[in-house]
């Protein structure tokens, strides 16, 4: 007849499937909500100088400098399936050797039971806004975009763009001075 082994193998194949089930669920109830939620970009200064390219051949390179506000209200985001958004502000520019070029320029990780009103005033880039040549001076159409990736606990991984983006104009002169 059936030893132990036998039925205890039926049991953890029927509990496998039940979990699968439910976990499947759980995804569906959230799997198709608006994670969008309106965003407010403001920027307040905006500097590029030209550096020493050390990456490549001893070119020179744009470096921009940008400093920020956020303000936006995550709440709705949230929800029972919802364990954590990763924020990240982005730069999209066109130039003649590039018809796209994106760049990220500072991330965040919010956790569930985190605030999640954002107000955050001069932010200063985290990472190097770098082009690969002289492509950000006089650049009239630099679009910075906030951005999250949601992290579920059961489900795909969305990709959502904010509901405000802010364009702007780089100066057509480099700064000379050492400090930002």
């Amino acid at each position: 007849m059936n030893t132990v082994l036998s039925r205890a193998n039926s049991l953890f194949a029927f509990s496998l499937s039940v979990m699968a089930a439910l976990t499947f669920g759980c995804f569906i109830t959230t799997a198709f909500k608006d994670r969008s939620v309106p965003v407010d970009i403001h920027v307040s200064k905006v500097m590029i100088k030209n550096v020493d390219d050390f990456t490549g051949p001893r070119e020179r390179s744009d470096l921009g400098f940008v400093t920020f506000d956020i303000s936006a209200d995550l709440q709705p985001i949230f929800d029972w399936n919802v364990k954590e958004l990763f924020l990240y502000m982005s730069a999209e520019y066109s130039t003649k050797s590039n018809a796209l070029n994106q760049v990220v320029l500072w991330d965040k990780i919010i956790l569930r039971g985190d605030k999640t009103k954002l107000n955050l005033r001069d932010i200063k880039s985290k990472y190097f806004f770098f082009d690969d040549g002289n492509g950000l001076r006089a650049n009239k159409n630099i679009t910075l975009t906030l951005s999250w990736n949601v992290v579920p606990n059961a489900g795909i991984l969305p990709l959502v763009v904010g509901s405000g983006h802010k364009s702007l104009a780089f100066p057509e002169t480099y700064e000379t001075a050492k400090s930002y």
